[in-house]
């Protein structure tokens, strides 16, 4: 068990009275790897300089408009709809997965159609990228003591200020198992054993479904929404969605023919 420490802060550095903190950094060092894989990997991807540079741009306004879309509507609607300026303060946080990736689907969909590429070669390029970024967004989940995990004598626990129990870690549990984890076991089933185009999109989007589906019995559901038919959280809901889109896909890569 351990005590959250008073050195960890969720701001890395301030400059000039401006704080940058690492739930932005882990934003842009996501979007930093996206484009130095994809740079050095155009020809795996059917990519030139012009396609990866829209790409790039199609990208960022899904995940952005998307999380930030989708956390309006699934996660705090009666709020925003009240305060409809708030909505574009991404800075003061709220955004979410399910949001993001909806966000990324439209505009990949929208990219291969206008460019006549593979959508599945664009999302397999996606899917090995991404547990980057979220690996490290759940650290900073972790470090801004947000989405925090529920009370346990789970003897790997940590109790944050001003509480008198312990919390499963379940940022870190996340940040492996969506994250860095898939991320490894994603790009060894692509470069080494050459696995069907799109069966890392199906792989990536079942592991994260099913993952986030039971850590979320060891996280605290969003207060402002609680249980949803008093056992699940949205979050699981949203997941389920997801799930199935993976199986179908994989069905498709592993079935159809060559």
């Amino acid at each position: 068990m351990f005590e959250y420490s008073e050195f960890i802060s969720p701001v890395a550095l301030s400059i000039l009275g401006f704080d940058i903190r690492w739930y932005s950094l882990s934003y842009i060092f996501g979007f930093l790897y996206f484009f130095w894989f994809s740079r050095r990997n155009l020809k795996v991807f059917n990519l030139d300089k012009k396609l990866f540079e829209d790409l790039f741009f199609f990208n960022f306004l899904g995940i952005i408009l998307g999380g930030r879309l989708g956390y309006v509507f699934f996660y705090d609607f009666n709020f925003y709809i009240t305060n409809p300026l708030s909505i574009i303060k991404i800075w003061e946080g709220g955004m979410s997965f399910h949001g993001a990736i909806t966000g990324c689907i439209i505009s990949a969909i929208y990219f291969c159609n206008k460019n006549k590429i593979s959508l599945f070669k664009i999302s397999d390029l996606m899917c090995l990228t991404a547990p980057i970024g979220i690996g490290l967004g759940r650290i900073a989940n972790f470090l801004n003591q947000e989405l925090v995990g529920r009370k346990t004598d789970f003897f790997i626990s940590i109790k944050y200020p001003n509480e008198i129990f312990y919390r499963h870690i379940s940022q870190i549990y996340e940040s492996l198992l969506e994250g860095f984890i898939p991320f490894i076991v994603l790009n060894i089933c692509y470069f080494m054993f050459k696995f069907k185009t799109g069966l890392i999109t199906g792989i990536f989007l079942i592991n994260y479904a099913i993952v986030r589906f039971f850590i979320e019995f060891l996280r605290e559901p969003d207060i402002q929404i609680g249980f949803i038919i008093n056992y699940f959280t949205i979050g699981q809901i949203l997941s389920i969605p997801l799930l199935i889109l993976g199986l179908l896909i994989t069905f498709i890569c592993l079935y159809k023919k060559k």
